[in-house]
């Protein structure tokens, strides 16, 4: 089961916002430790952890290439 987390940033510095959604991620890792990643911008950030189950090396998913950390 995969698991996604996210909130509305609340201050404009990225590297805070980095950290926060990370450890966020890192909280839920049981919920998916095969793969990990990250959006940040100006007023969102976005993660989310996967657990593969079934297609290990092409099931790269949900947001293939669409993280920037």
């Amino acid at each position: 089961m995969c698991g996604f987390v996210g909130y509305v940033n609340d201050t404009p510095d990225k590297s805070v916002n980095e950290k926060i959604i990370k450890d966020m991620a890192d909280r839920i890792r049981h919920r998916g430790p095969d793969q990990d990643d990250y959006y940040v911008d100006s007023s969102v950030s976005l993660g989310f952890r996967r657990l593969s189950i079934i297609d290990l090396d092409g099931g790269s998913q949900p947001q293939e290439g669409a993280m920037y950390l």
